[in-house]
């Protein structure tokens, strides 16, 4: 059953051997689409696409590349076209932050160590998470674009966060460069407006991850860390997402029943961004 129109569709999802793009890429081969897995991490990748293939019967294509190299993104484009053709549909879901861009206090008072504060963050720290995130957004976007212009069809979905809205504590650069993602997501829809592609943003709540359960999830007992109770207490649902919340939104933006829709950022936050906190 493919109410979406999208079987035999094309996609590219960047960071597709995480554990949320994998999610996201085994939910648009479960309609049909051929998938393109690209991540730094060849095997990964590869495991990725032969689990896709052999759950849901759809053609699926491990390939190493980084977003941040533009040659080795046209190497992967060409093998691309190779096996499957031209691109109808690009995921930017490549991203995460870095430690020497997070502080260890939320609040400054004044009297802490100010290594420990935005004073001690690294440049190079916000150089890294800029990078990832922001231009590891518009360079898959420049040399996977033209494919969708040439048809004057295709859609562009960009991975966005909470963060872009309200910027968490202790991740300057990484709500930052979210926020980058929001705006570029906005400005690329109106520059592509004529074409036939049409380019949007989800823009996630709190999921538990390998990443983050660390700091969400104490490992002694179990129990939530204090940060972890901030967010469920300002999550109206009163619970993390899981990966697969995301798809319905994903399959929404990827098919033609949001034809019409260009130029947004859809929160998928259990309320999160609607709340007050009182």
């Amino acid at each position: 059953m493919n109410d979406f129109n999208l079987k035999d569709k094309v996609a590219v999802i960047t960071g597709g051997a995480g554990v949320i793009c994998s999610v996201m890429a085994k939910s648009l081969a479960a309609h049909g689409v051929k998938t393109v897995i690209l991540d730094l991490n060849k095997d990964a990748a590869t495991k990725v696409a032969l689990e896709i293939e052999k759950e849901y019967k759809t053609s699926s294509l491990g390939l190493s590349a980084s977003v941040l190299d533009k040659s080795s993104l046209e190497a992967a484009k060409k093998e691309v076209h190779e096996k499957f053709g031209p691109i109808d549909i690009l995921v930017n879901g490549a991203g995460g932050n870095s430690p020497s861009a997070t502080t260890k206090v939320e609040k400054m008072e004044g009297s802490e160590n100010p290594e420990d504060t935005f004073f001690g963050l690294q440049i190079e720290g916000f150089d890294k998470v800029f990078d990832l995130n922001f231009k590891g957004t518009i360079i898959p976007s420049m040399v996977f674009g033209p494919d969708m212009v040439k048809k004057k069809s295709g859609v562009i979905i960009n991975i966005s966060s909470m963060n872009s809205y309200r910027p968490l504590t202790k991740i300057a650069a990484y709500s930052a460069a979210k926020a980058a993602i929001n705006n570029f997501t906005q400005w690329l829809a109106v520059h592509f407006s004529k074409t036939g592609v049409r380019v949007n943003a989800i823009a996630p709540g709190f999921l538990l991850t390998n990443q983050n359960r660390f700091l969400l999830v104490d490992e002694k007992t179990g129990e939530s860390t204090p940060r972890g109770r901030k967010i469920i207490s300002n999550t109206p649902m009163e619970r993390y997402g899981t990966p697969g919340e995301l798809t319905g939104t994903l399959l929404y933006l990827a098919s033609d029943l949001s034809k019409f829709v260009t130029g947004i950022v859809i929160p998928v936050d259990g309320g999160f961004s609607a709340y007050s906190g009182v």
